[in-house]
């Protein structure tokens, strides 16, 4: 189905719903005192001594009124439609932040799997705001390579792309695509962040590349990073594996029978719900 297409209105809500809010309110001021200013403007007199000139006399005086009058209505629409978008902002960096909470108080993969995909998006971008970037949300509908967030870290530009695949792991053609947008865009870095784990032939491709893969484990640490206070005791990692089918914690553990009986391994805290083992390095 095609997209409608959307008003200019509807463009400027968008713009102030993918910036940070903060952004969109010094907006919406600076668009309202620019606009009040061309609606107050006095309308300028034209004194003609010559006929022959009120043609050439007659254009600015008309470009003049067209603009005070262009002035008196876009001083309250533009400034409204970015203020709209603001709030929608607001709305949703708070909805990001009860998600990170969520995921940091009950770190594992199954939390992150819960989400839409569209949380998901909003939920990464959080932690890379938390880790002090500056986020634009681009979302991965666009034709642009499937990017779903720009990172800023002054003037170096980052691209993410986010997964959120439940079964199949990450392929290196996903890792492909990542690397030819940035080099179209001139972006510094790029991460592909998931809930899940990476092929081996997209762990190859990305090194040496500038590109970072982020799988489950890794991200669990980055949200319990930059969570200050609000993971619990128990869910900050404290050097142990994370758990390959759930994503938690591991513990260490001792078999008890077979071959590998006195052995140690890495065992899921979530046994018997969950299986998941590795072997200690």
């Amino acid at each position: 189905m095609a997209r409608k297409k959307s008003s200019a209105l509807d463009d400027l809500m968008e713009i102030g719903m993918k910036l940070p809010w903060q952004a969109s309110l010094v907006l919406a001021l600076i668009a309202y005192l620019g606009f009040h200013y061309l609606a107050t403007m006095p309308p300028r007199p034209v004194v003609i001594a010559d006929p022959k000139q009120m043609g050439p006399a007659m254009g600015p005086m008309v470009f003049r009124q067209v603009a005070i009058t262009a002035g008196m209505f876009l001083q309250y629409l533009v400034p409204a439609a970015l203020l709209i978008g603001a709030a929608v902002s607001a709305l949703k960096r708070r909805r990001h932040s009860a998600l990170h909470l969520a995921v940091a108080s009950s770190p594992s993969r199954n939390a992150l799997e819960q989400m839409s995909w569209r949380e998901f998006e909003g939920f990464v971008g959080e932690v890379f705001r938390r880790k002090g970037f500056e986020v634009v949300e681009r979302g991965g509908n666009a034709p642009d390579g499937g990017v779903d967030i720009e990172l800023f870290a002054g003037k170096d530009k980052y691209l993410v792309q986010c997964k959120q695949w439940k079964v199949t792991k990450v392929g290196v053609a996903t890792v492909r695509e990542l690397y030819g947008v940035m080099a179209a865009e001139g972006a510094v870095g790029g991460f592909v962040v998931a809930s899940g784990e990476f092929t081996e032939e997209a762990k190859r491709f990305a090194e040496g590349r500038s590109i970072e893969l982020v799988p489950t484990d890794s991200l669990l640490r980055l949200v319990w990073q930059t969570g200050g206070a609000l993971p619990t005791a128990s869910a900050a990692p404290t050097g142990d594996p994370a758990c390959p089918k759930c994503g938690s914690q591991m513990v260490m553990r001792t078999a008890r029978k077979g071959e590998n009986a006195g052995a140690a391994f890495w065992g899921c805290p979530q046994y018997p719900a969950c299986r998941g083992t590795r072997n200690v390095a």
